[in-house]
């Protein structure tokens, strides 16, 4: 592979993996309303996000056009609050693994009016400013890539060590039932060869006592018919 194809497919393979680490979007948001949007980010990870209301004129921003964002941890600890604004940025490295949550809260309004806001939120590499870092003079095209790519890799590595971590944590508590569950059914399957043992016991006795039966009444049968036929020649004086 030529250079410039392995230039090609590092730089389109550093953008795939760098747009699924952040998120773009915009929504709407009625007055009175509030949307929350979650990201899940492991610790020591970079955090990144901006926001703002869309203009729908040329002048500037009705006075109806505001918001409050709130930007908390999973365990509560606000990391941005923005109260009666119209954008706003944060920044931030995660101290705790979970869910991080943006709220936005639009303020009530008569008559009622309709928002539509732009938000970017970008965790790891994606968060990572690399206008610094790609200085014309200082890098190359192809060094430049390869670094974005190493960081990117780096992050995907430890985003699957982060989430495996979670998975068995997870698993561990979905298997504690389970095995509660599992101990009883094996008690209870104890219990039931116990009862099928008895039976089995109980059915070879009865079997062995009609078994016992069956020869006596065999044997009682041929000397009935021993007799019987000793009888049968004694009167015709044949014996």
């Amino acid at each position: 592979m030529s250079t410039l194809n392995l230039g090609l497919v590092l730089i389109i393979l550093g953008f795939m993996l760098e747009t699924k680490m952040g998120e773009s979007m915009r929504f709407e948001l009625d007055s009175g309303q509030t949307k929350c949007i979650s990201e899940d980010i492991r610790t020591n990870a970079m955090s990144v996000g901006k926001y703002a209301i869309v203009n729908p004129h040329q002048d500037s921003l009705p006075h109806s056009h505001k918001l409050t964002v709130k930007v908390s941890s999973p365990y509560g600890h606000s990391y941005h609050i923005g109260e009666d604004v119209d954008s706003g940025n944060f920044a931030f490295t995660a101290t705790e693994n979970g869910a991080y949550t943006s709220c936005f809260w639009a303020i009530n309004h008569q008559p009622p009016v309709k928002l539509t806001i732009d938000f970017v939120w970008r965790t790891g590499v994606a968060a990572k400013d690399w206008s610094q870092v790609a200085k014309k003079g200082q890098v190359d095209t192809m060094e430049f890539e390869l670094k974005k790519l190493h960081d990117t890799v780096t992050y995907i590595h430890e985003e699957m060590y982060y989430l495996r971590g979670r998975y068995e944590i997870t698993s561990f508590v979905i298997t504690i039932p389970y095995l509660i569950n599992l101990i009883f059914e094996s008690q209870h399957l104890q219990y039931r060869e116990e009862e099928m043992q008895h039976l089995n016991k109980e059915t070879n006795s009865t079997m062995a006592a009609l078994s016992f039966f069956s020869i006596v009444v065999c044997l009682s049968v041929a000397g009935l018919q021993v007799w019987h036929l000793k009888t049968f020649f004694q009167r015709k004086k044949l014996l």
